[in-house]
């Protein structure tokens, strides 16, 4: 049975309480403060021709409770709608963090990173101004505007009459507008997330940006997407500001109107001086109600669109689920791969296609190739970032798509491509959140090469890294990141291009450690060097997503060409 789809109600559901008791405090204090013109209109016409100072001192005792139930209660309601927006949202971005932590490669390919992060960011801070608002000013102002056109009615409805003609006009501007609105924050928050990605890429790359002098090209470039930011937001901003000067126009020309038809009925003792100067009052109540109804509707144009962006990431359908339905085979490999093929765009050509490899336990898979051959491409399915579209992948006789995805992570000790290390110390950074005994950590340290320049750390263990490992070599981080696969012994060890910063003698050393201490654990190696998959007990050699060389190093030099230039290129050597 499918989950229930996910809402923006579905977080506010559980403080309505809170919420109900919110609005009747910010009910109370706004009928408190409706109170004071009313009574001032009292007393004018009333009380004060009667002359009598105890009635006076009565109304102006009433007037002042009222005001002071209208500040406390309208406070302590306000107290409340910050605090109710506060947790929603806190809920929200901590569901919606982990709904993003928890989606497949492939639907983090489709939402992109950038746009995962502006919908964790603007867009979780753009509903929780639309919550705060529509519990402050949403609640407030109607009631203002309700209050005071009944008050008015009640006092004289000849003169209300010319209030209420408005209001048509008025009703109309603001629900125009506001669906006018929505579309346009919705294309602002797009271009929140270009601007997301083009800061994110050259924060990333800002080494290379200086090495080859393109700072001013990547200037032009971001000012390219922050014009067209600026652009979308001036619309969407310039569209729901317009309802401003309207109402304001609207307004101002139903006052004068009340005015100058007060004054003649006053003029004409029809009416009363203290109820014109009270209808005044309530007018001005309910232009500035009017004004903040627009702002309340602006914030839910902007909360209606950031709310759809991250329902649709919170709907997105569970990827990748196990299936225990799927047959196993006898098999004695540890690692099996039997025709596997695979797109990342579906219905496009192929990036890996028909592969197919046994791997016992404790056995070690060099794959070697040019950039774009599908090397990573194969490590990705086996750590079933992705699907093969076609073929099946076994684990211990296993197909992974019926093993549970924390079960078969559990499995791995990796390091990749584009790894990355945490602003923190290098025994946290080691451990990586695992429970992990220090004795363990130093022995991977050990075994990956990083002990020697750790332990001549004046800190050691406890030394911290800046953000991405910037205060270490590409050597030294390239160590800590196989020293974190390796502290967790685990069943299958993965070095995706692990050891390119690494000098030959290094890594001999770093391959000769593995062999001896994690003998049991089957290892693939990922490369551009020959020396480092050498002594793999199988080698693939991948050309343009496809195997055209398997075997071991000796085997591949007589029988594959592509792999015997490589080896004869970086050995030295001329082919004859």
């Amino acid at each position: 049975m499918q989950d229930k789809r996910i809402t923006i109600y579905t977080y506010l559901r559980p403080r309505i309480p809170r919420m109900t008791l919110g609005v009747f405090l910010k009910f109370t204090g706004t009928m408190a403060e409706l109170f004071l013109p009313y009574v001032l209109s009292y007393m004018i016409d009333e009380v004060v021709p009667m002359g009598s100072s105890s009635r006076i001192l009565l109304c102006g005792g009433l007037m002042l409770i009222a005001a002071v139930i209208a500040v406390s209660f309208n406070i302590w309601a306000n107290r409340m709608a910050s605090g109710t927006a506060r947790d929603f949202t806190r809920s929200l971005r901590h569901d919606l963090f982990n709904k993003t932590m928890g989606l497949s490669c492939r639907q983090i390919d489709e939402f992109t990173i950038p746009s995962l992060i502006a919908r964790l960011t603007t867009d979780s801070y753009n509903l929780h101004q639309t919550v705060n608002s529509m519990q402050r000013i949403g609640i407030r102002a109607p009631i203002l505007l309700v209050g005071s056109l009944i008050i008015m009615i009640a006092m004289d409805p000849a003169l209300a009459l010319v209030m209420v003609a408005a209001l048509p006009l008025m009703g109309g501007l603001i629900y125009y507008f506001s669906r006018k609105g929505i579309p346009l924050y919705k294309a602002q928050q797009e271009a929140v997330d270009d601007l997301v990605r083009t800061v994110r890429e050259n924060f990333s790359g800002v080494r290379v940006i200086k090495a080859l002098s393109k700072a001013e090209f990547e200037k032009h470039r971001y000012d390219v997407v922050n014009k067209e930011l600026v652009r979308r937001e001036s619309k969407a901003n310039i569209t729901m500001a317009i309802t401003n000067p309207l109402m304001s126009l609207l307004m101002n020309l139903a006052l004068t109107g009340v005015i100058l038809y007060g004054a003649y009925r006053v003029n004409a003792g029809t009416s009363l001086p203290g109820t014109l100067l009270a209808f005044t009052s309530y007018f001005i109540t309910v232009l500035n109600a009017l004004m903040s109804i627009t702002r309340v509707f602006t914030n839910l144009a902007k909360g209606i669109a950031s709310g759809g962006r991250i329902t649709k990431v919170l709907n997105a359908p569970a990827d990748l689920l196990p299936s225990l339905n799927l047959p196993g085979k006898d098999s004695d490999a540890h690692i099996e791969f039997e025709n596997v093929s695979f797109s990342y765009i579906p219905g496009g050509r192929d990036n890996v296609e028909h592969i197919s490899f046994k791997l016992g336990r404790g056995q070690t898979l060099g794959i070697i190739g040019e950039t774009g051959s599908g090397k990573t491409t194969l490590i990705s399915l086996l750590m079933r970032f992705y699907d093969p579209r076609e073929g099946r992948i076994f684990i211990n006789g296993k197909d992974i798509r019926s093993i549970d995805p924390n079960e078969l992570h559990q499995m791995f000790g990796v390091t990749l491509q584009n790894d990355f290390l945490m602003a923190s110390s290098i025994e946290d950074n080691l451990r990586f959140g695992r429970d992990l005994r220090k004795a363990e950590l130093e022995l991977a340290a050990r075994d990956a090469q990083a002990w020697e320049f750790i332990q001549a750390l004046e800190d050691g263990f406890d030394h911290d890294l800046e953000t991405r490992g910037v205060n270490f070599s590409g050597g030294q981080k390239q160590r800590m990141l196989i020293a974190r696969a390796l502290a967790g012994h685990p069943d299958i060890l993965i070095l995706d291009d692990s050891s390119s910063a690494l000098d030959y003698k290094t890594d001999a050393e770093l391959r000769q450690a593995i062999k001896r201490d994690y003998s049991d654990v089957t290892t693939i190696v990922v490369a551009q060097r020959v020396s480092s998959i050498a002594h793999s007990d199988l080698i693939m050699v991948m050309e343009q997503g496809r195997c055209i060389g398997e075997g071991t190093h000796e085997q591949l030099l007589q029988s594959c060409e592509s792999y015997r230039e490589i080896y004869l290129s970086q050995m030295g050597e001329v082919a004859k």
